[in-house]
């Protein structure tokens, strides 16, 4: 396969890693990360928990795994995407349509033409 780009994937960790500190609430990391010099929002928290983020600063990313007393790598699991084998054009099935089958277009007649 040379010369195919590799797709890679992460998963993110952070709300597993909260709650096995028994932390259920957003807003309970935002002190924790000020304390550390790293300033959120409560929504940038709110995205940084709930979503995968897309960029991260070390600076967030050290505040996170000294609060958590963990690793980058408990954070971020990388992966490699598997795959995928492009369709090949004898892999399609062919299916014969049976002209009997075809529907028949509908008329619609008003049938009282008069009442309006």
């Amino acid at each position: 396969m040379a010369g195919a780009a590799r797709r890679l994937g992460y998963h993110w960790h952070l709300r597993r890693l909260m709650a096995a500190h028994d932390m259920w609430k957003t807003t309970e990391l935002t002190p924790l990360l000020r304390e550390r010099g790293v300033n959120l929002s409560p929504a940038q928290v709110y995205r940084l928990v709930t979503d995968m983020p897309e960029r991260l600063s070390v600076k967030t990313l050290v505040a996170l795994c000294d609060i958590f007393d963990c690793t980058p790598n408990d954070l971020i699991e990388p992966y490699v995407e598997a795959a995928r084998r492009p369709a090949a054009a004898g892999d399609a099935a062919v299916v014969e349509l049976r002209k009997e089958l075809r529907p028949q277009r509908a008329r619609i007649v008003d049938p009282d033409p008069g009442e309006h």
